[in-house]
C-alpha cells in the first residue's frame, strides 16, 4: 500500500493501536474487492490478464496487453461460447552466476476465460497479436428474426 511508505513516524505505534489495526485490515478488504474477484478458478492461481470487450453489430472485439510475448506463447480457443486465452511468460535469467536482489516482473503460467451469451460464428473467429496488444475478433452469427405469431387459445 503507498500510503505505508508516507507514514513517518515509529511503525510500532501504529501497530500497538488495535483501531488503526483493524482499519488496515478493512482498507486492505475494501482494496482487494474493487480490484475484483477472478472469474474462473483459472484466474485465481495465475499471471492477471485484463480484458477490454467490445460489441458492434457485427462482432465482440476482445484486447488485452500480453507485453513481452510472442504470438508462440499465446494460446486461443473458442469452444461452446467460452473464449479461453492461454499462455506462458518466461524470464530468462541465470541464477546460477548471478545474486539476484529484486524480482518485481510477473512470470509464468496465466489463463483467461470469457463467457460470451450472444451466439457467435466460431468459424471465423480471427485474432492477430502486434507490438504485445493481442485482439480477438469474434463475428455475431446472424439472428433469424421471426415475425410473432398470434397462438389460439383453445377452451376445454
Amino acid at each position: 500500500m503507498v500510503l505505508r511508505s508516507l507514514i513517518t513516524g515509529s511503525p510500532l505505534r501504529y501497530s500497538e493501536d488495535p483501531f488503526n489495526t483493524l482499519q488496515r485490515a478493512m482498507q486492505r478488504s475494501f482494496e482487494d474487492a474493487w480490484r475484483g474477484l477472478p472469474s474462473t478458478q483459472l484466474e485465481a492461481a495465475a499471471l492477471p490478464v485484463r480484458l477490454d470487450v467490445r460489441e458492434d453489430e457485427k462482432a465482440f472485439h476482445v484486447t488485452t496487453d500480453l507485453p513481452g510475448l510472442t504470438e508462440k506463447d499465446i494460446d486461443v480457443t473458442f469452444d461452446d461460447g467460452l473464449l479461453t486465452i492461454r499462455g506462458e511468460k518466461k524470464i530468462s535469467r541465470d541464477e546460477k552466476k548471478d545474486t539476484w536482489h529484486v524480482v518485481e516482473r510477473a512470470h509464468g503460467s496465466f489463463a483467461r476465460q470469457l463467457s460470451l451469451a450472444a451466439a457467435v460464428d466460431a468459424n471465423k473467429v480471427e485474432a492477430s497479436f502486434d507490438k504485445g496488444v493481442l485482439t480477438i475478433t469474434l463475428p455475431k452469427q446472424p439472428v433469424e428474426q421471426t415475425a410473432a405469431k398470434k397462438i389460439a387459445i383453445k377452451s376445454a
